[in-house]
Formats: structure tokens, sequence, C-alpha cells
């Protein structure tokens, strides 16, 4: 199974054209479209998004991630990360460090393959596809990956106390964990204080709460409405403890 992880949008030919290079080494691939709307340009906001995820797909699992502001630059490196199981191909940016840190193992291979054709700015399609591809058949040909090691993080935060994901009903996910706080924890976000709620039917029509999601973080919703509209909240935004 190969799951795509990118801030591509869902308009445009990007996804397609990755899906089609994929296709094109495996036939037989399952892909599944996590997120297209990833936060743009943020690969340290998407890292939180992308450890709450992963942990709810099997081993063996390829997730093909692509939020990628300096592709095409020196600076950065394209991988490919081993994580309890599971493997992780796009640029070491930032996008991985938070699931290497939650992971009880992590190991790091430098991709080194190159296509004849490499686009200097859609590496997703000319150089991360190809390997997921070559991932989902069970390997990649030697001479493809090197420099395999552990995989190292300095100074990660287990929790980002910011907005990371504002869905289409205008819940805005955060990047903490719920078991962080507790069900007693007053949370303060662009000046509106909000208690915890279990459901949304616990609080009145219009009401605007926080509860812990179904991938294990704190969210901001309003019951029956749209918190990003009624809140003004934004990706980025600061999330407060207040008690």
């Amino acid at each position: 199974m190969i799951v795509l992880f990118t801030d591509f949008g869902i308009n445009g030919p990007y996804i397609g054209q990755m899906k089609t290079v994929i296709y094109q080494v495996n036939p037989a691939a399952t892909i599944v479209d996590l997120f297209s709307n990833a936060p743009g340009f943020n690969p340290h906001a998407c890292g939180y998004l992308l450890s709450a995820y992963c942990r709810y797909f099997p081993a063996g699992t390829i997730f093909l991630c692509v939020v990628d502001p300096g592709v095409g630059t020196a600076q950065r490196k394209a991988v490919v990360v081993e994580a309890d199981g599971q493997y992780f191909v796009g640029p070491n940016n930032g996008l991985f460090d938070v699931l290497a840190t939650q992971s009880t193992k992590a190991v790091v291979s430098e991709i080194i393959w190159r296509p004849d054709s490499l686009s200097s700015t859609f590496h997703g399609r000319d150089l991360f596809a190809p390997i997921a591809g070559c991932l989902s058949l069970g390997s990649c040909p030697k001479g493809y990956l090197a420099n395999k090691s552990n995989f190292s993080v300095d100074c990660v935060s287990q929790d980002l106390f910011e907005i990371v994901y504002i869905d289409d009903y205008g819940n805005a996910m955060t990047g903490v964990r719920a078991c962080s706080v507790s069900s007693s924890t007053l949370l303060k976000v662009n000046g509106s204080e909000l208690r915890y709620a279990l459901t949304f039917a616990e609080v009145s029509k219009g009401e605007a709460f926080w509860y812990e999601n179904s991938v294990g973080l704190v969210e901001f919703a309003v019951n029956c409405g749209d918190a990003a509209v009624a809140l003004g909240l934004k990706i980025g935004d600061t999330v407060e403890v207040l008690g």
C-alpha cells in the first residue's frame, strides 16, 4: 500500500502525475490519497499530522510524502525513512522528524539513484514516486539507496501548540496530543478560551469547544458550525494552556 501525503491541493495534474509513475513501476499497486492539502510549504507542521495519521496504517505501508519548499536545492536530501516497520519516502527537511522521535526505532537511507530526466522542481514525480513504486514491489534495486543510519533528531517537541490543519467543516486541528493535556484544561486560541467536550452533542448548537479527535490530537470545533470562521482561526495560530 502506498499512501500519498502532499500539499499539492486537489486541483491540477500533480497527484495524477505521481500516480501514473507509480503504476508504471507497479501496475498492481494500491494507492491511498490521505492528504493532498497538508499545510503548504510547512514541513514542520506537516510532521505532526503525518505522525498522528501513520499509526493507523499497517506495517509495510509506504508513505510518499511531498511537502518540499526546498525542492531542487543541495541543502536537503532525498531519503527513505523506515520507522516501526513503515516506510516514508520524501525530502529530509523536517517532515519526518516527529514520527522518528515518536517511533521505537527509525533508520534513514539517502536516495542516490537519479532518473535520466529529473525536473528541478518536481521530485515528487521524478524521484520519490519511482522509489515508492520500487518499495511496493519489495525492495529497491541495488545502488538506489545508500548511507543507512539511525535517524537522528535534535530538539523536536512531542507537541506543537499551533493549529496545523483546518478541514472543510472549519474544524481546526492542532499538533497537540490530547494525552498531553487533561479534560479539565482550558485552552486559548486567537483570544477565545475553550473548554473540553467529549462529543459535539455535549455542547449547545453554535458553541465552540475543544475535543480529542479521531487520531488523538486536540481539535477546535463549533457544534453545527465553522470554528475557523467563528473564531477567526488560521494555520499557525498559537494555542495557549490556561489551566
